[in-house]
């Protein structure tokens, strides 16, 4: 379709009669399409200073709550080892913990929204971690809905938390369920795309490379316009009281940009939904793709651990978790504390166990600090926020091992063994 602009002059006779016209006609499509260009890009721009500082605040909302989850969750646990199942009071404690871990699940995504997560990225094949999935994820919509699954012949590897991927798949599926009245399909696509200069200048959104394209569509209802400009703002849910966080999609934004993809969605109402998600692909010299591990039982140890930390109620609960497990345990409860104590201690210390963001000193620093007497400490960092002290963008600095608050018995008890037994 062409824009054309016209300017016409009527030349009249020496009656007043119009005798003939004549102008000038000029096509404007290409400056039609600039202004219309510079309109959608001014409102993206927009949509992206919101996203940002609404994750600004869900970041800061996030770091306070782990810490407070922490404690709940961890004396819960502690105190569910100490009562008998048969007593009444065994069933409150496992009240309270599922609680406790439902909400830390709802901080988690509010840090992935916000690219807030810490993460540790590992070379994945999608078409093995999908179908992996796929059992799962036909659990989570039912069986009256038809799951589809079309890999791609020679995928490109991409790098990325295999535990970002299930978070992805698991919103979208969920979403895409809930859309569908009665019987429907979900459809999931893998394919290789490449994007060059031209076609990113013709098509606002796409960014120049190689991707692997991860596709999740389905049947149902559909969505408007209105709604499509805020799906992927949290909170945002078209979904009755109760029914839903409105969380999901702001998470699978949140992801997807944390791993310097981008996302596009096309809807409308009653012609169904599709996400298409870019990741870009991996080039590396070895491809070693990560594969699951099975489960352990909870692992005990007897080294000695100094641990810091200088909220008093969190302090108090690790070291119990730690004396659970086994473990010796030397408390302090700020960095300067910690220096001076390793200064008398006169024994063997073999691992620091450090909060990430405190007074006086960050847990980095004091780690480096307290290596110069002892360079084979080992170290654990533990926060309920991310830091660039320990990561960049949130992806964990290699070698440097992390377990965020709120963390479970189970999950601190494998975690130190991993720390502990790494030669």
């Amino acid at each position: 379709m062409k824009h054309i602009k016209a300017n016409g002059l009527v030349i009249r006779g020496k009656d007043g009669t119009a005798e003939r016209m004549i102008g000038v006609n000029a096509d404007i499509t290409n400056t039609i399409l600039a202004d219309n260009n510079r309109v959608e890009l001014e409102a993206q721009l927009h949509q992206a200073q919101k996203m940002e500082s609404v994750g600004r605040l869900a970041g800061g909302v996030a770091h306070d709550f782990n810490n407070m989850l922490t404690v709940i969750l961890g004396n819960a646990q502690l105190a569910l080892i100490d009562v008998n199942q048969a007593e009444p009071l065994h069933v409150h404690l496992e009240a309270i913990r599922n609680a406790a871990e439902r909400s830390a699940s709802l901080t988690r995504q509010l840090l992935a929204f916000a690219r807030k997560q810490i993460i540790a990225p590992k070379v994945l094949d999608l078409n093995e971690a999908v179908s992996g999935m796929l059992m799962m994820l036909q659990r989570l919509i039912g069986e009256d809905i038809h799951l589809v699954w079309q890999p791609a012949t020679d995928l490109w590897p991409v790098k990325m938390d295999s535990s970002q991927l299930d978070q992805v798949l698991a919103n979208l599926c969920v979403n895409a369920r809930d859309a569908i009245d009665g019987v429907g399909k979900i459809t999931i696509e893998t394919e290789n795309r490449v994007f060059n200069e031209d076609y990113c200048a013709t098509h606002l959104g796409f960014f120049q490379g190689e991707y692997v394209r991860l596709v999740v569509s389905d049947n149902g209802k559909g969505m408007d316009k209105e709604t499509l400009s805020h799906i992927f703002e949290p909170f945002f849910t078209t979904k009755g009281l109760g029914e839903g966080t409105g969380l999901g999609l702001a998470t699978v934004y949140g992801i997807v940009k944390q791993n310097n993809g981008f996302v596009n969605v096309y809807s409308e109402p009653m012609q169904g939904t599709t996400f298409t998600i870019y990741l870009p692909r991996y080039v590396g010299d070895a491809v070693q793709t990560e594969k699951d591990c099975p489960s352990e039982p909870m692992s005990h140890g007897h080294e000695t651990i100094l641990l810091v930390e200088d909220e008093a109620a969190i302090l108090q609960m690790t070291t119990q978790m730690l004396e659970a497990l086994g473990y010796t345990v030397l408390t302090a409860n700020s960095p300067r504390e910690a220096i001076r104590f390793t200064k008398e201690y006169s024994g063997e210390i073999n691992l620091l166990m450090t909060d990430v963001i405190m007074p006086e000193m960050n847990g980095r620093d004091l780690a480096k600090n307290l290596q110069f007497g002892n360079p084979h400490l080992k170290q654990l960092f533990m926060s309920g926020y991310t830091s660039n002290v320990i990561v960049h963008h949130g992806v964990l600095e290699d070698g440097v091992y992390f377990i965020q608050k709120p963390f479970s018995m189970q999950g601190l008890a494998a975690k130190l063994r991993e720390v502990l037994d790494h030669a």
